[in-house]
């Protein structure tokens, strides 16, 4: 087969999709977090402070999701229809909540009535929070498997989702989410909101490190197959080591308010995470529970060389773009939010 670099095209187009989930995980889940998070600030003050600080950037950081979905549809085609269509409903009440989320954000401020902003003020809460749930609901079912026949279609009910792993990753995403979002929203803002978000970036922490601890053991008693690949290559051990130390860097750097440097861990962690994922699943990308020769391998599911030749040249040119288009935009908002009449 033909490789760059050493490595064969289905593969980089494995990196290149885990690298927009990542990217995706990363700038949007601090935006998630930030909503889940809305409804523990009761000033209105408060409130539209902590909206327009993720205001000017959290629609832009949904299109690493959307050049995410797209690679998948050009790179693995097969997998993009079994995912796709299995997850059907999860996917459609995502989409709903995404649609919530956007119209939460920008209906907020039309109109001055309590009721009306508390309305919307809920409805971002909840669509924020249900996205990321929704996300790590999915995230967990890729991690545990499917069951799948042979002709790679979904054999369970709505019910298979909710299994007791999947439900864990669902609450380790929403707490990860939310950290990031925390300490995003502390370094965002002053004075009484500062000393108020210092707090619940402490509780949150303590949230995430709980999930963390109990998704690691989860995963090493129920879910034996995401550790073949450590076993098989005993340098790859030095990934979760990763993750622990940065998780310790973050509560260390938390406890010194040094925030900027935490959130750079916090995204850190969000991408070693999506990595050990990552890592666990290859060369599978779907794994059927059902029967190991059910699962869906990155060889059996890629498109044509050609088309991951073409592909592969396009994401080459597109990706440092929106790379150079998103950190344009955070260096352009950079600072403390200063409410105005052009704000939300």
């Amino acid at each position: 087969m033909e490789t760059i670099l050493g490595l064969d095209l289905p593969t980089w187009w494995f990196l290149v999709i885990g690298g927009l989930i990542t990217g995706y995980g990363v700038l949007d889940g601090f935006d998630l977090g930030a909503g889940a998070l809305h409804l523990f600030f009761k000033k209105e003050e408060s409130r539209r402070l902590v909206l327009n600080a993720i205001g000017p950037v959290w629609d832009g950081n949904e299109v690493w999701l959307v050049i995410a979905g797209g690679a998948l549809f050009a790179g693995f085609p097969l997998v993009y229809g079994v995912v796709l269509s299995t997850f059907y409903v999860p996917f459609m009440l995502f989409l709903v909540a995404l649609i919530f989320r956007a119209i939460s954000i920008e209906f907020r401020s039309k109109e001055t009535w309590l009721w009306w902003r508390k309305m919307w003020d809920i409805s971002y809460t909840v669509s924020s929070t249900g996205i990321t749930l929704l996300l790590g609901l999915v995230l967990g079912n890729l991690i545990h498997g499917l069951p799948m026949n042979k002709e790679h279609e979904f054999t369970g009910t709505l019910l298979t989702f909710f299994n007791p792993y999947a439900i864990l990753i669902a609450f380790t995403t929403l707490s990860l989410f939310m950290l990031h979002g925390a300490i995003y929203l502390v370094m965002k803002t002053e004075n009484r909101l500062y000393t108020r978000l210092t707090v619940i970036v402490n509780n949150c922490s303590k949230f995430f490190i709980l999930c963390f601890i109990l998704t690691s053991m989860a995963t090493l008693i129920y879910v034996p197959h995401m550790t073949h690949q450590f076993k098989t290559h005993p340098q790859l051990f030095g990934l979760p080591m990763l993750a622990v130390l940065i998780l310790l860097n973050i509560k260390r750097n938390i406890d010194a308010r040094k925030y900027y440097t935490a959130f750079l861990y916090s995204s850190v962690i969000t991408a070693c995470l999506l990595i050990l994922f990552a890592v666990g699943l290859y060369p599978n990308i779907v794994i059927s529970t059902t029967d190991p020769a059910y699962s869906i391998s990155i060889y059996a599911a890629a498109s044509s060389v050609k088309s991951l030749k073409i592909m592969l040249l396009i994401a080459a040119i597109g990706t440092p773009m929106v790379i150079g288009y998103t950190t344009f935009l955070f260096w352009t908002f950079r600072g403390k939010v200063k409410l105005n009449e052009m704000s939300y």
